[in-house]
């Protein structure tokens, strides 16, 4: 038998806090699950720039091809007819695997949505129909260490063509000096390089900063080239055109279609900067062995053998081996 009392003080508990015997016996409100084009401005809201610049086109079409459809009804089977569909429809390009990476690029796409859906608890995390999709695997780069006739041509051309030598110039010698990706190059500020020492700072993907040895020459030649061009304060870039303003990716396409252009090899095999990287770090590694290849490279992962853990090279290792390469001195070398 219900105890008065216990009734009475329960029933005066519930009163402070606005809570009636009907919500207690109400079912809790469904979640309402949001259809892709309605969640796709907080995937895009939470990504990072790398992210959006990779993934966004993927993502605009998966809006496009399941925009109403609520998150907990696309399938794996969906996800697997749009990946076909991006393959067969991807720009042929010199460089191409016949659509291969666009298929790729759609599934890492999608794995990121559903991950975002899964943190913010509208999906299981068994659920997700992108993680049910076998990725492809992905096959061996085509990318190799360019031959030092070759690489003289291209810088040849780069020096003697075009409508700003000067700029073409320095970008390849600091790619081909640095090894670095387009990404550290366009960030180059003012704050980053340090004429004394020979060295820049580089910003690549994955947050990764280093302090990279250069030759004091080059240097020398993009202080030079800032302050002639108008970079005057700390954070102004480095590269810069005529006109004053930083250099943008739109100069490494246009410089590689010239270059292409009067050399048709550089065309027909789809060379490009990161072919720079490739060159350096092979003639690094050949001459060097592998541990300064990879501090050279600003490789920071611990994936492989439990051997990389020990072979490590620090910043004058790293100097030696960019002395040895451009026949400089550096006062970093040991």
């Amino acid at each position: 038998m219900t105890d008065p009392e216990k009734l009475a003080a329960a029933r005066a508990a519930l009163e402070e806090l606005g809570v009636t015997v009907a919500d207690l016996a109400a079912e809790p409100a469904a979640t309402v699950v949001p259809t892709v084009a309605e969640y796709l401005p907080r995937v895009l809201g939470a990504a990072g720039p790398g992210a959006r610049r990779t993934y966004g086109s993927y993502w605009a079409r998966m809006a496009e091809a399941w925009g109403t459809r609520r998150l907990t009804e696309i399938l794996a089977s969906d996800v697997e007819a749009l990946q076909r569909e991006v393959r067969a429809n991807a720009l042929v390009r010199r460089n191409g695997r016949d659509g291969r990476h666009a298929g790729e690029h759609l599934i890492a796409a999608a794995r990121a949505f559903f991950l975002r859906a899964i943190a913010d608890g509208y999906i299981d995390r068994d659920k997700s129909p992108a993680h049910l999709v076998a990725k492809p695997r992905r096959l061996p780069s085509c990318r190799r260490a360019l031959k030092a006739l070759e690489l003289e041509q291209i810088h040849l051309v780069a020096r003697t063509t075009g409508n700003d030598v000067v700029l073409d110039a320095l970008m390849l010698r600091l790619h081909t000096e640095t090894a670095c990706r387009r990404g550290g190059a366009l960030k180059l500020r003012l704050m980053d390089l340090d004429t004394h020492r020979g060295l820049v700072r580089l910003r690549e993907k994955g947050e990764t900063v280093r302090w990279q040895p250069i030759s004091l020459d080059l240097a020398t030649r993009l202080a030079e080239h800032a302050q002639v061009r108008g970079g005057a304060i700390p954070t102004d870039s480095v590269l810069r055109y005529r006109n004053g303003s930083a250099l943008t990716s739109r100069r490494y396409d246009n410089l590689w279609h010239r270059i292409g252009v009067q050399l048709p090899w550089v065309a027909a095999q789809g060379i490009s900067t990161h072919w720079l990287r490739h060159t350096t770090l092979t003639w690094i590694e050949r001459h060097f062995g592998y541990g300064i290849a990879r501090a050279y490279a600003g490789h920071t992962d611990s994936q492989g053998a439990a051997t990389t853990t020990y072979i490590k090279a620090d910043l004058q290792a790293v100097a030696g081996a960019l002395a040895a390469m451009t026949g400089q001195p550096h006062p970093l070398a040991g």
